[in-house]
């Protein structure tokens, strides 16, 4: 039996994943969590197999998550979930040690492909994700720039290149204006770009943002 947590600070998907799993006999939800706090309480009192995370969520984003639980428990199997499309955020997440990459438009067959999948120690990688990964080795030092910023500072890029204002940016992350602030710095600075207009034709050229 495959002991499943999940984790997404949106009650009603939690209780739709839930149920998703719920009609596989194979697999036992054992809790749920709606940010990184509530998920490493449960994970010290609960014995676990498999998490199923989203990478959005309030105060530590899933991958700051991720990377917790990786300090903490190195053989876990975490699987992302997220709206984002695999080429935004996919391999960023598999080089932070994820099990595998979910769309959250993924039918409930695929969810339950990918859990049974990692349970067992493999990662769960699309046909899309493989080719993705394959590049990114490819291209080795030429690396385009975006693939240079940390995980906070393309996160902060994806929501303005996505029209967002620098508060609501900071509330989404819960972090100060003034932080917020000091990632963009950092990020047009990496980027060689000189505003918010730059930052989003650079994103739209590149399919960063739908």
């Amino acid at each position: 039996m495959i002991r499943l947590v999940i984790v997404d600070d949106h009650a009603i998907v939690r209780s739709g994943l839930r149920q998703i799993a719920q009609t596989d006999g194979g697999i036992n939800v054992v809790g749920d969590a709606a940010d990184s706090g509530e998920l490493l309480d449960l994970l010290r009192k609960t014995e676990t197999d498999v998490i199923l995370m989203d990478i959005s969520m309030p105060g530590k984003s899933g991958l700051d998550a991720l990377k917790q639980v990786r300090e903490r428990w190195p053989k876990m199997a975490v699987l992302m979930l997220s709206m984002y499309p695999e080429d935004q955020y996919a391999v960023r997440c598999v080089k932070a040690g994820a099990s595998g990459y979910l769309h959250k438009n993924s039918p409930p067959e695929t969810v339950l492909e990918a859990i049974h999948t990692v349970s067992r120690g493999k990662k769960y990688i699309t046909p899309e994700l493989a080719e993705q990964l394959a590049s990114h080795l490819s291209q080795g030092d030429e690396r385009p720039p975006h693939e240079l910023l940390s995980d906070r500072e393309y996160q902060t890029m994806s929501m303005i290149a996505s029209g967002r204002t620098l508060t609501q940016i900071a509330e989404e992350m819960s972090l100060s204006p003034k932080t917020v602030s000091v990632y963009r710095a950092r990020l047009l600075e990496k980027m060689k770009l000189k505003n918010n207009s730059e930052l989003t034709h650079y994103a739209l050229k590149h399919k960063l943002v739908e």
